[in-house]
């Protein structure tokens, strides 16, 4: 197909990932947005948003024309051949998603949509969305297309340009294969579906990575009773190709701006039907009790008690290559540190201050000072390079609680610290003497 006129409404992480990449691939992109001076930054190619490689291809479709950003939707629409609605869906009261950002949007543009244009649910919706739309619209001649997007954080715009496949739902078999063309040049699968099973792909794949990463850190809690380590666990089930290596790793929980959400709404839309799907509430209930029991190591690590306690935090965002703090299990943990007591100081590469109930610096070194305890809950590499030996002597105690299993033990235990992580076995620290040689 040749380069078709796109709408795309939202300029968050999907919304900007899927309109710069699509002008990418030489379709001509116009992106709105109701934040004056967001999509003034925007048009001048400033991207707030932390995602390797976004930047650049803001920068290059504005530079050749194929990319630009405007405010309100309803005139922007008038000359598409599509809209991809990527509009922000949270978790709403009771855990269902809150669908008012994609109803708003549709009322201000179902009568202003050329014949043929394609309204197309790029964010996660709910099961019986996309006839929702069609109903509020109420016009034949705008077809209504569920287009799921699987994106990782820090990852998107490679999973965008490399993806595994390619979903198209839509009760109009011509708008979905002509949405399915416009990924032509990527050459991945293209699922073609109905509008329900396509909204469901997202949701019945988003839950059950949760359930896998409540399962392995289910399985290392277990490690730490019996004796075992996760790790050596982990790399025996990885070899089987029916289980996988991804999505294996044990940590404080699972956070972000999808899981969370998507897990507690697909337990509603269970709901809504009469089925109560356990397994997935299971899942949900082990991630609270892991950030729990994360807690309890730390306190543990305090001696039993946290009021009072100096705890360093190295990392914030949720997971390692975003600045985003959406259920961050980091997050979530020096919360209950903060209210169980604790006095927290806390440092991200991506994130600066301004969080309320610790104080975030600049310096990783700078948590260290006088730290009883030093907690890593974020995976950043760089943390595993840091000069422990520095870190040491600023402390105050000498434990350090590793919940992402990032750190070489030996490395701690060589600047006289302890180690724990999450389902390995504890290593005790090693008596060294401090010396101006030795720093």
């Amino acid at each position: 197909m040749g380069a078709a006129r796109i709408v795309v409404v939202g300029t968050g992480y999907v919304g900007l990932t899927t309109g710069a990449c699509l002008a990418s691939l030489g379709h001509r992109v116009t992106c709105v947005d109701v934040d004056e001076a967001k999509v003034a930054r925007l048009s001048m190619g400033r991207v707030d948003i932390l995602e390797p490689g976004l930047a650049d291809l803001v920068e290059r479709g504005l530079a050749n024309g194929r990319l630009s950003f405007v405010v309100g939707a309803r005139a922007a629409v008038r000359e598409a051949e599509g809209v991809f609605l990527c509009v922000p869906t949270p978790m709403g009261a009771g855990g269902s998603a809150d669908l008012r950002a994609v109803e708003a949007v549709t009322a201000e543009i179902g009568d202003a949509l050329p014949a043929g244009c394609a309204v197309i649910t790029k964010s996660t919706v709910p099961v019986g969305t996309a006839k929702r739309i069609r109903a509020m619209i109420g016009r034949r001649d705008v077809p209504v297309v569920a287009n799921p997007e699987f994106l990782r954080e820090g990852t998107a715009v490679r999973d965008f340009l490399n993806p595994d496949r390619i979903v198209v739902g839509s009760d109009s078999p011509t708008a979905a294969r002509w949405v399915g063309e416009l990924y032509a040049d990527l050459a991945a699968p293209v699922v073609l579906a109905d509008a329900a099973s396509a909204e469901l792909v997202k949701y019945a794949a988003n839950c059950f990575l949760a359930l896998k990463l409540s399962y392995v850190n289910s399985m290392a809690e277990l490690c730490e009773r019996l004796g075992a380590d996760i790790d050596l666990v982990t790399e025996g089930m990885g070899y089987d190709r029916r289980i996988g290596r991804t999505f294996l790793k044990p940590g404080p929980g699972w956070g972000g701006s999808c899981l969370p959400k998507d897990t507690s709404a697909l337990v509603k839309v269970a709901e809504s039907v009469d089925y109560d799907f356990r397994m997935l509430t299971s899942a949900i209930g082990e991630n609270i009790a892991q950030r729990d029991r994360v807690v309890a190591k730390i306190a543990g690590a305090c001696g039993g008690t946290l009021a009072g306690a100096r705890i360093g935090v190295l990392g914030l965002a949720f997971k390692a290559g975003t600045n985003d703090l959406r259920d961050s299990p980091a997050l979530a943990v020096s919360s209950v540190l903060g209210a169980l007591g604790a006095e927290i100081t806390a440092y991200d590469p991506a994130v600066s201050g301004g969080i309320d109930g610790m104080t975030v610096v600049d310096d990783p070194y700078q948590v260290a000072k006088d730290a009883d305890v030093v907690v890593v809950l974020t995976e950043w590499a760089e943390f595993r390079n840091l000069d422990w030996l520095a870190v040491a002597e600023a402390m105050e105690g000498d434990d350090v609680v590793d919940t992402r299993n990032l750190l070489d033990p030996r490395v701690i235990l060589d600047a006289g610290l302890s180690w724990q992580g999450i389902g390995r076995p504890r290593a005790a620290k090693r008596q060294i003497a401090f010396t101006a040689d030795a720093l």
